[in-house]
């Protein structure tokens, strides 16, 4: 008794699954990285912390002294910010619109000289705090 059609067609897909695995098989031996020298293999890191391949002795030299590391000195007239409160709640916290920069800085009234409310032009000091930026030292601009 003969193969069916089905049997037929499922060989032949298996016989030239067969070929492409052995094609990609002789593929990979023809590209493999086996056998390369060492200089090919190796990744440098330059003065920056990025990867290249080109060795240290062969790049230009940068002075480290020259170059300051950290965050740069803040002035002391730019410490203190002005804005006006535009939101308070009575449970004793609100928000402080910045005039240079319109940007809303939440405060709470442990944070403030004097009482405020509404509407006032205050001065203040802006902290970084865990979920953003937060006025301190707060006092009324008279």
């Amino acid at each position: 008794m003969g193969d069916s059609f089905s049997k037929k067609e499922n060989f032949k897909k298996k016989v030239q699954k067969q070929k492409e695995k052995a094609q990609r098989r002789e593929e990979r031996k023809e590209n493999n990285n086996k056998g390369k020298d060492l200089d090919d293999m190796l990744v440098y890191v330059d003065e920056y912390g990025r990867l290249t391949s080109t060795p240290p002795e062969k790049r230009i030299e940068v002075n480290l002294t020259e170059i300051q590391l950290g965050a740069a000195p803040i002035a002391e007239e730019d410490v203190r910010k002005v804005g006006i409160v535009t939101f308070f709640s009575d449970k004793g916290y609100g928000f402080i619109t910045e005039n240079s920069s319109k940007e809303n800085v939440f405060f709470h009234t442990n944070n403030c000289t004097e009482p405020i409310k509404k509407g006032n032009k205050v001065s203040f000091e802006k902290e970084k705090s865990a979920k953003g930026f937060s006025a301190i030292n707060i006092q009324l601009v008279k």
